[in-house]
């Protein structure tokens, strides 16, 4: 696979499917026999697979990727379960068929173990935050600084907030029929928002753990989307048209962005009863308008679906 083909927004990648890597059918899956809907997928050696399987799983996934089929429509990557097991993925012969690494618990001290494995390839990685020093202000502000060099950052996808590793942090877990916004962990991303975002750097929103909630899955969805977090990892394949339905963009939204990204715009408008300002809705403009050519308009909410899904 040529990776340089591949144009890496983050929005292609949808709500990724999270899988143990010792799964049956990875093959297939991979290839879009399985679940032709999905538009990414991660296989986990980490903690979906337990220590004593971790070399089973390994070999598992480097047998099952001698059938995966080249593809610029799939994007799989691998989550790594420690600098270690990342050395062994990097030497199997058909790692190419695979478009990066999750690399989880990620802080500085594990920072150059992963890249120094890194540089010089073409694999792109989301390193997760999810552990005790997400909630230091300086620690994330010295990853980011490392992350901002110019041999890395070209292969930084997204950052990936682990939100049940942080709940489990503080001994906690979400209540059934509450959205993430509604724990502690609400204020941990809007401080990851502030730290990484006007840097350029991506965040997707954790995962949402209840099979059988679709409307608070839908409210978080939307409170995702407020806090500017890209893409929402899906722990069951039901869960993937859930959450990529609600990254369609909304026809006044989609109309205001085009307006505001039109270089004959005036700098300040009116248009929808909003005020249009090309100074700063521009980055919001881009934003909606990478969303809509990936997930199309929204033409058919109604005020009283918008009402029933606020607060």
């Amino acid at each position: 696979m040529n990776h340089q083909l591949k144009l890496f927004s983050p929005w292609l990648l949808g709500a990724p499917l999270y899988m143990p890597g010792n799964r049956r059918d990875i093959m297939e899956i991979a290839n879009g026999e399985k679940y032709p809907m999905l538009r990414s997928m991660i296989f986990c050696t980490e903690d979906a697979i337990s220590k004593s399987d971790v070399d089973s799983c390994v070999r598992h996934i480097g047998l099952c990727m001698q059938g995966f089929r080249d593809s610029t429509q799939k994007f799989r990557f691998i989550r790594a379960r420690n600098p270690e097991i990342l050395a062994r993925l990097l030497e199997l012969p058909d790692i190419e068929k695979v478009d990066g690494f999750v690399l989880p618990k990620f802080t500085e001290s594990v920072f150059d173990a992963y890249f120094d494995q890194l540089r010089g390839t073409s694999f792109k990685v989301m390193p997760t935050l999810e552990t005790k020093e997400v909630f230091d202000v300086n620690a994330m502000i010295q990853l980011r600084q490392g992350l901002l060099q110019d041999d890395i950052a070209p292969h930084v996808l997204m950052l990936r907030i682990g939100g049940n590793d942080l709940m489990n942090l503080l001994g906690i877990r979400r209540p059934r029929f509450s959205t993430l916004y509604e724990t502690p962990i609400g204020n941990v991303i809007s401080q990851l928002v502030t730290i990484f975002r006007p840097y350029g750097f991506s965040l997707s929103a954790p995962v949402f753990e209840y099979l059988d909630d679709s409307v608070t899955l839908q409210k978080e969805i939307k409170l995702d989307l407020a806090y500017g977090l890209t893409g929402k990892t899906a722990i069951h394949p039901t869960q993937v048209p859930t959450i990529e339905a609600a990254y369609a963009v909304d026809l006044e939204d989609y109309e205001m962005a085009v307006s505001l990204s039109d270089q004959d715009s005036p700098a300040v408008f009116r248009m929808h009863n909003a005020m249009c300002e090309v100074a700063t809705h521009q980055q919001w403009a881009s934003n909606m308008i990478n969303r809509q050519q990936c997930y199309g308009v929204n033409e058919a909410l109604s005020l009283k679906e918008y009402a029933e899904l606020s607060f």
